[in-house]
């Protein structure tokens, strides 16, 4: 534990300054955005509707779901800017709306008294209306920068540094002190802005100079937060430390952005890339818990310059294919596709699948005599996957071709699947093979005879514009059909199972499949 804990003391500055750049851009731009459309639809009442209708709408969506939108809207574009709009959005409606009633709820006498005293509509606007509304106003404000502190920790997926890569890297590798560590300091973050508004509301509300400077004290201490990267020179890639190697011409200082999606297998693979590539000279930033359509979308845009999917993934997923293909054929079609369309490198296989595949109990298989898809039809199961299993090919190919229409399936977080499995909340799970959990909680993946589940080779794909150094390519290919699945397997178990951190489980599988072939 005191390791993780002064692993993630490390990387706070990072994170928090990230973090305060998010939350900072987009309070301001919402109050710059919220209070002139608010100061207009007050004083014109047919515009008011549309306006909060508008803003309301925006606030319906899941804020997963409009960070995750941005994305192909800017055309594949991952990391700050997603993530700035997204938050400025969710923070428009309070501002506004609160806005609106602060400038409507001032007494209509006391307008009359201004206009009675020869003030101009604008002069009676800055001088009297928005100092009586400004406490409401200063309110919304408030609700405001709490929604988008929480919210803001959900940037990761899209690549944005924030808190979010504690609670997130934590919860797959089941590091519970990192996802601690990530939501107090989130929670502490949230308290002391509001605390910060809350003194300027008060100031505000009974006039006095105090409470203001001592809200600006605060603020301007948790602006400062936002610089924290550029003073200390850190990084939000987590960096397992470059070995000695040789440094190739073409990718000696050159940086490299590494992508993964947001679980185990992903960072380690993410680590041991990077550490490929620091031997080689290259500067590295990983960009960690990506989903998988965010980091292709990444990947063709050039915000990244290489990661790895799998096979099943991109055939899928990507290219909309429905029909099945042999492992051979699905790699072959699936690189030309890539390299046809998007210009992208389908470097090679790494030399393990990760497949899905339906893991149960084994004792429950033997009691029930269940070896094969298609013995799970018919019976009162509940079936566990990632929410993305579900709708993808892959679970309504296999539930029409073994008639599993009636089972009862349960979304959840893959770092709870297995665990529910083992304690019988459910009775299969959408495993993945390389997971150590399958044989250290003692399941079985049942047989697939129709051959429903796609093949998952693990594959390097690298963007146009990096395709277009060999010398990427050539430092990478020592990975290429490298990794047996029992290695990859005992690497993941390092650390979901032995509490190793992914840059560890890398480190030991560098030495594995680079250091002992040389």
């Amino acid at each position: 534990m005191p390791d993780r804990l002064d692993e993630a003391v490390a990387s706070l500055p990072a994170y928090l300054g990230g973090h305060m750049q998010l939350v900072l851009s987009g309070l301001v731009v919402s109050v710059l955005i919220a209070v002139p459309l608010g100061i207009l639809a007050a004083r014109n009442r047919t515009l008011a509707g549309p306006v909060l209708g508008i803003a309301s709408t925006l606030q319906t969506i899941p804020s997963l779901a409009l960070l995750a939108l941005m994305v192909p809207i800017l055309g594949g574009r991952i990391g700050f800017a997603p993530a700035f709009i997204a938050l400025t959005l969710y923070g428009i409606l309070p501002i506004l709306r609160n806005t609106v009633v602060g400038l409507q709820g001032v007494d209509p006498v006391v307008r009359e008294a201004a206009r009675g005293t020869g003030m101009t509509p604008l002069q009676s606007l800055r001088q009297v209306e928005l100092p009586l509304a400004l406490p409401t106003i200063i309110a919304g404000l408030r609700t405001a920068t709490v929604w988008i502190v929480g919210t803001a920790t959900l940037a990761t997926p899209v690549g944005a540094t924030s808190l979010g890569n504690y609670i997130f890297s934590g919860l797959q590798t089941r590091d519970w002190t990192t996802v601690v560590f990530g939501c107090l300091i989130a929670a502490g973050l949230a308290f002391l802005l509001d605390q910060a508004i809350r003194l300027a509301e008060l100031a505000a509300r009974e006039r006095k100079r105090a409470p203001a400077f001592a809200g600006i004290a605060i603020a301007a201490v948790l602006a400062m937060g936002a610089a924290l990267p550029l003073v200390t020179g850190t990084s939000a890639a987590r960096g397992i430390g470059a070995g000695e190697g040789e440094v190739m011409a073409g990718i000696e200082g050159r940086t490299v952005v590494i992508g993964a999606k947001g679980f185990t297998e992903q960072y380690i693979l993410a680590a041991l890339l990077e550490r490929v590539l620091e031997d080689a000279g290259a500067d590295v930033e990983v960009r960690e818990n990506l989903g998988s359509t965010i980091a292709f979308d990444a990947l063709r845009s050039g915000e990244i310059d290489v990661y790895v999917d799998y096979t099943g993934t991109i055939w899928a997923t990507v290219m909309e294919r429905e029909e099945g293909a042999g492992r051979y054929d699905m790699f072959v079609r699936m690189a030309g596709w890539l390299r046809e369309e998007h210009g992208i490198l389908a470097l090679g296989r790494l030399g393990f699948e990760n497949a899905y595949g339906y893991a149960v109990r084994r004792d429950w298989a033997e009691v029930n005599g269940i070896a094969t898809i298609g013995d799970l039809s018919g019976r009162s199961v509940r079936v566990g996957g990632d929410p993305e299993f579900f709708v993808r090919a892959e679970w309504t190919r296999s539930r029409d071709a073994y008639g599993l229409q009636d089972v009862r399936t349960r979304p959840m977080d893959s770092t709870f699947m297995y665990g529910a499995l083992r304690d019988g909340e459910v009775d299969a799970v959408s495993a993945y093979t390389t997971d150590g959990r399958i044989s250290d909680y003692d399941l079985v993946v049942l047989d697939d005879p129709l051959q429903i589940l796609p093949p998952y080779d693990a594959v390097m794909l690298i963007s146009p514009d990096a395709a277009r150094n060999p010398a990427l390519a050539g430092t990478l290919s020592v990975l290429l059909n490298a990794i047996p699945a029992e290695t990859m397997r005992r690497a993941n178990a390092m650390v979901d199972l032995d509490g190793a951190t992914p840059g560890e489980a890398a480190a030991w599988l560098y030495g594995e499949v680079v250091v002992s072939t040389d």
